[in-house]
């Protein structure tokens, strides 16, 4: 008997009695990480990383019946073995092993394989049978080094200092916004939205070391944030707040920017290629370093992927789930600075 199901409502282990990820309510979630489309509220009990713990917390409420366990820790659920692995997509992402008579599979979530200097790095992990993403499942994509990004970025906002427009990053609120704040905050004060600051807050209460930023709030003036980096997630990116800064310069920070057409995507001043997914090269090394003999592709380019891995021949299967959008910003995000 296989150890994992696609379900109706998530991946299901049977022998454990228990779903990795469900998109709707169940028993027990042993959850990969903190985006809304990986963990939904509703279920009876959570289990977790530790850092994940805080992130689930401040979005789904304080009250959440949330376990966790650490990197590396076995437990044992209805006779399968469960334990949680550095994923390298946010802080405490995680990828799920289950092992049950001998047969062990991984379930990854979103991975990135190159050390972000703030995720615990990816880890490998030999198994059976893993399930991956494909967000950027084609050849185009292929990162450059995170320094060579961050250097672009540094010197995009010293330009528009120098033009006297605000620097306004668009990205989100769990994951490139914690990248940012820890590469950029030597450069000069870092302004974010509560979402965001919200977020840090309960990391640096467990224990994540993040550089200070400023909580955007209405007293702070335009002039002020013109001296600064402002952050904010892309809900805002089209709102009347952004309309209302001084000579703004926004610049959307995602994998999507790849693609030199996307840097016109909402007419963003500029795009950087600055993603927390695995690039092509990256999503095969890590599938070839599991030795896994069954993969199953989920959220991405599905197809295309799927048909990659088997030609190279590696037994590949497509699987649909609901999986795909990193985070879901509530209308809460919108209206927080309605009045700023």
């Amino acid at each position: 008997m296989a150890i994992i199901e696609f379900t109706s409502k998530g991946i299901y282990c049977p022998q454990g009695r228990f779903y990795i990820d469900p998109w709707q309510p169940v028993d027990l979630a042993v959850t990969t990480h903190g985006h809304a489309d990986h963990v939904k509220w509703g279920n009876k009990a959570y289990l977790c990383h530790d850092l994940t713990k805080p992130i689930l917390k401040q979005r789904l409420g304080i009250d959440l019946p949330v376990e966790t366990l650490p990197y590396g820790k076995p437990i044992v659920i209805n006779g399968v073995k469960v334990s949680l692995h550095p994923a390298g997509h946010v802080i405490g992402s995680a990828q799920i092993r289950l092992e049950y008579k001998g047969e062990i599979c991984v379930i990854s979530g979103d991975y990135k394989v190159e050390y972000d200097g703030i995720s615990t790095a990816f880890e490998p992990v030999r198994c059976h049978s893993f399930v991956s993403e494909s967000t950027f499942g084609l050849p185009i994509y292929k990162w450059q080094p995170q320094q060579e990004i961050f250097k672009e970025i540094s010197n995009w906002i010293s330009d528009n200092h120098d033009q006297q427009k605000t620097s306004v990053l668009i990205a989100y609120s769990l994951g490139k916004a914690q990248r940012l704040i820890k590469n950029l905050s030597a450069q000069c004060p870092i302004y974010v939205h509560s979402s965001i600051a919200n977020l840090n807050e309960g990391l640096i209460k467990a224990g994540v070391d993040l550089p200070q930023t400023i909580r955007i709030t209405p007293e702070i003036k335009k002039e002020t944030l013109q001296q600064g980096i402002v952050i904010v997630p892309p809900a805002l990116a089209d709102g009347k707040w952004m309309k209302s800064l001084q000579s703004a310069a926004t610049g959307i920070c995602s994998g999507w920017m790849q693609v030199r057409a996307g840097r016109r995507w909402r007419s963003a001043d500029a795009g950087f290629a600055l993603s927390d997914h695995a690039d092509w090269p990256g999503l095969l090394q890590a599938i070839h370093d599991t030795g896994a003999e069954k993969v199953y592709v989920t959220h991405g380019f599905v197809s295309p992927f799927t048909k990659y891995l088997n030609e190279i021949g590696i037994t590949a299967s497509e699987m649909q789930t609901r999986y795909g959008e990193e985070e879901e910003e509530t209308a809460e995000t919108v209206t927080n600075l309605k009045e700023a």
